[in-house]
């Protein structure tokens, strides 16, 4: 087993990725087993993380073969961008190390909660490629993603935090992005739907525009848990 799949709250699937002794390095299986998750359509929040404290990922298994490798990396891109257009909101959970293709795990999810010790690294160019060169000038700004894609250094948490990396820092990443994933479940699909998707419109005229015509379309239902406005999270 390489990644360890249950369903802790209804509407929520746990995926952990569970090869301590290889620091989660992504595999065949492995990644397959999370584009597996993406696609169940009971998911409405996916959380994301590791059986150990100690990494998310350490990226793609660099002991494959050089034919396998290339699935591997190939698959990975297939998953980041089921990421990013699934209706469902992903939270990665990080404790440890992210590097290569674990801390493209945390650039393709929505939301990310890392331990004070965590750190993540972008060492594509050291092996000849481009890694985060996608994602990282939509969050941290085009300046701030050559220096971490070029540059190959850890960041850790705090600055992490500081550039907009990731989104919050917690002693245990884990439960508090399950009491997360608990509150978005309990959210209206469509709206959650819909601010995923027109948040990722580059042109803040067309995601006007797209936030609009969702609104236009509201039936005025609220969720029954949030019927009372001091319910509704802040």
């Amino acid at each position: 087993m390489t990644v360890a799949i249950s369903h802790p709250l209804p509407g929520v699937v746990q995926a952990l990725l569970d090869r301590p002794a290889a620091r989660n390095a992504i595999n065949l299986d492995m990644v397959r087993r999370l584009a597996e998750v993406m696609n169940d359509p009971q998911a409405r929040v996916i959380v994301i993380g590791s059986t150990s404290p100690e990494a998310l990922s350490s990226g793609a298994d660099i002991k494959l073969d050089d034919a396998e490798r290339a699935e591997v990396s190939r698959e990975l891109y297939r998953l980041y961008e089921m990421m990013r257009t699934t209706d469902a909101i992903i939270v990665v959970a990080l404790s440890g190390h992210a590097v290569g293709g674990g801390a493209q795990l945390v650039v393709a999810a929505d939301f990310t909660v890392a331990s004070p010790g965590a750190t993540i690294r972008f060492r594509g160019p050291g092996h000849g490629l481009a890694v985060g060169a996608w994602a990282l000038p939509g969050l941290v700004g085009r300046g701030r993603a050559i220096d971490l894609t070029l540059g190959m250094r850890s960041v850790d948490a705090l600055e992490a935090l500081e550039i907009g990396l990731i989104q919050r820092i917690e002693d245990s990443p884990l439960p508090y992005a399950l009491t997360f994933a608990e509150e978005i479940s309990a959210l209206s699909p469509s709206a959650v739907a819909a601010v995923k998707r027109i948040s990722g419109i580059a042109d803040p005229l067309e995601a006007l525009k797209a936030e609009r015509e969702h609104n236009d379309r509201w039936d005025g239902s609220i969720p029954a848990k949030h019927g009372d406005d001091s319910n509704l999270p802040r």
